[in-house]
C-alpha cells in the first residue's frame, strides 16, 4: 500500500485512500500552492467544496502540478443553501466552472438539509446519469438520513464523508455503511491537533517511531476509512503520507478506538442547517 493506493467504490470507480483536504485554506496562492505541493509529492486526491470558496485555486493547482488530470480524484460538494433539484444542478455547474474541469470525480451533498436532501440527491443522480460525475455520495449523514434517502434513491451513495477520529469513532454508522456498500470517509481526522498530547497516542508515537498524526492516519486506514487530512505546510503534507511503512497491532488499534467520547469538533448533523 502507498499514497496512490485506492479503494474500489460500489460503482467500480477507484478512489485513493488518502487525500488532501482544503477546508479553510485561502483562495488563491495558498490553496494553489498546497494542491501543487501535495500532487507533486504523490497525492492523487483533492477534496474541496463550494462552501470553502477555493475551487478556483484548486483547479489552478491541479493544472499547474503537471500531473495528468485523469490521475487525479477531485471531490467537491453542494452547500446547504444551494440544495433542491434545480438549485443543485446550477450549483454543480458553478463548481465545475470554477474548478475548470469537465468531469468531477465525486460530488457530495455537504449536509442533510431536512426537506431538501432527497431532491438534491435526485439532482446528483441526474448528473451521474449524464456522466458529469464519476461517483456521487453524501457527507455528514447519520443512519436515519441514509435510511430516508435510500427509500427512493436509484443510486446508493458511493461515499459518506463524516467527522471521524479517535474521539468520534462512529462505529454503528461505520457498520451500517459497510453493510450498504457505502465507503466511510473521515474529515477532521486529526481532531484539529487537539489529541496529539494524549498519553496513549504519545506512547504509541514513541513505540512506532511516528508522530501522533501519523498514528491516527494509520488507524484510519487500518479501519478501512478513507481520509483527507488538511495542511498547507509542505513538511506536514509530506509527513501525512509517510504512513505506509508500519502497521499498528490489533491491540494498539483497540487502544486508539477506546479513546472514543462521541465528541464532535464540528456541528451535529441533526441540528445543523
Amino acid at each position: 500500500m502507498n499514497i496512490q493506493s485506492t479503494i474500489t467504490l460500489n460503482n467500480g470507480v477507484k478512489m485513493p485512500w488518502l487525500g488532501l483536504g482544503v477546508y479553510k485554506v485561502k483562495e488563491g496562492g495558498e490553496v494553489k500552492s498546497a494542491v501543487v505541493t501535495a500532487l507533486q509529492a504523490g497525492y492523487r486526491s483533492i477534496d474541496t467544496a463550494s462552501f470553502y470558496e477555493n475551487e478556483v485555486g484548486v483547479g489552478e493547482g491541479i493544472r499547474e502540478s503537471g500531473i495528468p488530470r485523469e490521475e487525479i480524484f477531485v471531490t467537491t460538494k453542494v452547500w446547504n443553501d444551494q440544495q433542491g433539484y434545480e438549485e443543485t444542478l446550477k450549483a454543480f455547474e458553478e463548481s465545475r466552472g470554477k474548478l475548470g474541469l469537465d468531469i468531477i470525480d465525486l460530488y457530495l451533498i455537504h449536509w442533510p438539509v431536512t426537506g431538501k436532501f432527497k431532491e438534491t440527491w435526485r439532482a446528483l443522480e441526474e448528473l451521474y446519469a449524464q456522466g458529469k460525475v464519476r461517483a456521487i455520495g453524501v457527507s455528514n449523514f447519520q443512519i436515519h438520513h441514509l435510511e430516508e434517502l435510500l427509500k427512493d434513491a436509484k443510486v446508493v451513495p458511493a461515499v459518506n464523508q463524516v467527522e471521524y477520529h479517535p474521539l468520534l469513532t462512529q462505529e454503528e454508522l461505520h457498520t451500517y455503511c459497510k453493510a450498504k456498500g457505502i465507503q466511510l470517509e473521515a474529515w477532521a481526522p486529526l481532531v484539529r491537533g487537539r489529541v496529539f498530547d494524549n498519553p496513549i497516542l504519545v506512547e504509541l508515537s514513541e513505540k512506532y517511531g511516528k508522530t501522533p498524526a501519523q498514528i491516527i492516519l494509520r488507524w484510519d486506514l487500518q479501519n478501512d476509512v478513507v481520509t483527507i487530512p488538511k495542511s498547507i505546510t509542505p513538511a506536514r503534507i509530506e509527513a501525512n503520507m509517510d504512513i505506509y511503512d508500519f502497521e499498528l497491532s490489533e491491540a494498539d488499534m483497540a487502544r486508539i478506538s477506546s479513546l472514543n467520547e462521541n465528541h464532535r469538533t464540528g456541528p451535529d448533523p441533526d441540528t445543523f442547517v
